[in-house]
């Protein structure tokens, strides 16, 4: 069947979704679509809308697959409802384009803020991480699986009263165990830096495999780079995850032992993501917290009660480059690397740039990969204000003398004029 004709007018701000959703600007994108900040007109507030991929040009099968995929990832995430999870508010079409309407929640990513301050203390990040596995156990316990646990996918609350709320997002390309599969079977998803090992090797995602994903997460929190190194050659990286040798800590000190066991490389002797979120939580209360101050509290530096990533200076961050992947000859457990053209990343630690998100499907094997090109203007995947660039000193200096000679000039025609 040819490709169908679309006529979809290219949304903007002021573009309004499905007679509801006023576009207000862009904030956020990556391949699985752009994220919109928009005014809810009917219950006005503020929400973030996801517009998935385009349709046009789609064949009407694939459209219709496109379309499945929202309503999917709607359902995912509508699941869930706790306090360290994005909440999915609705699904709606738009002249038959899919958008998802979210939460909206000013904050970082922690892959912005590591790439800022290169590491975090490790209670700081054993407390973040509890929280992402109270979340996930209740999404474990729902049958889902989340697939693509990284920093970049972490987002932390900035501004007002919330500021320092963790979040877990983008369940993208989170399956539930009793979903129809809407791909080809054995395709896996996910970021390679933060695979485990028996998913590096082309198994499929399983709860124990999303309990390494956040052990990975952690340990590049604590250490300022992934278990496995950063490579900018994919199907390397893929080889020293599946071989699941990884680097030694240097910076986790006490933590070192709880890591250790969330990046056990066989599946069945990982603890539980519950059982994971209980040695974090132990962890960060230390000798005078509780569990519950652990789970519930706002991420602070201890003694000040601000907001850990209040403190940094610098608040942007830069797109790495991604290096195509030519000609490489894959090991038999090596996933197949299937870029998405035009897509536009979210920004995530430099480590991340060098892991493009992966599909990995079963012999026989061939390569493609995406590049991108560096020193993008930032976008912040926790929907926050689009990165300003501040006028500095120097220009401000420009104008001001520029201003003096213009109204010189002025009263120097007026004295002429008056003296005639």
């Amino acid at each position: 069947m040819p490709p169908s004709v679309g006529t979809h007018h290219a949304p903007g701000p002021q573009y309004l979704v499905a007679g509801r959703y006023r576009l207000k600007s862009r904030i956020g994108g990556g391949g699985m679509g752009t994220v919109w900040l928009a005014r809810d007109q009917l219950l006005d507030r503020e929400v973030a809308v996801k517009q998935v991929i385009s349709t046009e040009g789609l064949t009407e099968d694939s459209a219709d697959n496109v379309r499945k995929r929202a309503m999917r990832e709607g359902r995912i995430a509508a699941k869930l409802s706790h306090r360290n999870a994005i909440a999915m508010h609705d699904v709606a079409l738009d002249r038959g384009e899919p958008w998802l309407v979210m939460e909206y929640l000013p904050s970082r990513s922690v892959a912005q803020i590591l790439h800022a301050t290169t590491t975090l203390e490790p209670r700081e990040a054993a407390q973040i991480g509890a929280q992402v596995a109270d979340a996930m156990v209740e999404a474990h316990a729902a049958g889902i699986v989340h697939r693509d646990i990284k920093p970049g996918n972490i987002l932390i609350a900035e501004g007002g009263r919330n500021a320092g709320l963790v979040k877990i997002t983008d369940f993208g390309i989170s399956r539930a165990k009793d979903d129809v599969t809407l791909t080809q079977t054995g395709v896996i998803t996910g970021t390679p830096a933060y695979f485990a090992p028996e998913v590096a090797r082309g198994a499929e995602p399983m709860e124990a495999s999303d309990v390494y994903s956040l052990g990975a997460t952690i340990y590049t929190m604590v250490e300022g780079q992934p278990p496995f190194g950063v490579d900018d050659n994919s199907i390397t990286l893929l080889h020293k995850v599946a071989r699941a040798r990884i680097n030694p800590m240097t910076k986790a000190g006490e933590l070192e032992p709880v890591l250790l066991r969330l990046l056990e490389p066989s599946p069945t002797k990982r603890p539980t993501m519950a059982e994971a979120r209980d040695a974090l939580t132990a962890f960060a209360a230390g000798s005078r917290g509780t569990k519950d101050q652990v789970l519930t509290g706002l991420i602070t530096r201890p003694g000040t009660g601000t907001p850990v990533w209040a403190q940094r200076n610098n608040r942007s961050s830069t797109t790495g480059p991604h290096r195509p992947v030519a000609g490489a000859t894959l090991p038999p457990y090596a996933p197949t690397i299937a870029g998405d053209r035009g897509s536009r990343d979210v920004p995530h630690t430099r480590q991340e740039h060098h892991s493009p998100t992966l599909m990995s499907t079963p012999p026989p094997y061939s390569v493609t990969s995406r590049s991108s090109s560096s020193h993008r203007q930032p976008m912040n995947p926790g929907y926050g204000e689009p990165t300003r660039t501040p006028v500095t000193s120097s220009t401000a200096l420009a104008v001001s003398v520029f201003v003096f000679f213009a109204v010189l000039a002025v009263l120097v025609v007026l004295a002429i004029a008056l003296l005639r």
